[in-house]
């Protein structure tokens, strides 16, 4: 009995021991240790989120998606590096795909400005942790600056291979001041935008 209490134990040993072994070490905090390179949005570990008011019932929510993103990084002159972002309007989703085409057509003029982008101007470091970047965001045909403030997560390990960086960001926009007025009134015009992304090291 104990000869196969002890084989079980071990079976478990052989079968759990590769995927502790796999298990990656905490995420590291300090994005001076973030190594230098070209960094990729993963997609499936990324989400644009956007809320307006309606009627002042509630905040309306919705989400993009499929967007895009890089960015160039060196730790020892991380006001230098590089955002550029590109997000498909047409990909707006509010749990209904009529809505959400209407709404797309409405707000963003998906048909006639098939992308919106955000390209970075200026970066501005508060701790280590936190910080601006500044840009210019364009859609429905007009461009405008737009300052994000972001925190950086950390940088490791990933659970399905290689490295990765991780950011939250935040935003209030007018779509009034880039033309988009529709339902204005009933429909708010100040638009928060909440972003999470993750990013690997190309």
């Amino acid at each position: 009995m104990i000869a196969i209490r002890f084989a079980a134990a071990f079976a478990l040993m052989l079968i759990a021991g590769p995927a502790l072994a796999a298990e990656p070490a905490a995420a590291v905090h300090d994005p001076a240790a973030v190594p230098a390179g070209e960094y990729r949005l993963d997609p499936r570990h990324a989400s644009l989120i956007a809320t307006v008011s309606h009627m002042g019932l509630s905040q309306y929510t919705m989400r993009f998606d499929k967007l895009d993103a890089h960015f160039v990084y060196d730790p020892a002159h991380p006001q230098a590096s590089q955002i550029a972002v590109t997000v498909d309007p047409a990909s707006l989703d509010v749990g209904d795909a009529g809505v959400s085409h209407q709404f797309a057509d409405t707000f963003l003029d998906a048909g006639a400005s098939p992308q919106i982008t955000f390209t970075s101007t200026a970066i501005q470091i508060t701790d280590a942790a936190h910080g601006t970047v500044t840009g210019d965001l364009a859609f429905h045909g007009q461009t405008h600056p737009v300052t994000l403030a972001v925190t950086f997560n950390g940088y490791g390990a990933s659970l399905i291979g290689g490295q990765r960086v991780g950011f939250s960001a935040t935003t209030d926009i007018k779509r009034s001041d880039f033309g988009s007025k529709a339902w204005l009134g009933p429909v708010g015009d100040t638009v928060h935008l909440v972003i999470e992304a993750e990013f690997t090291r190309h």
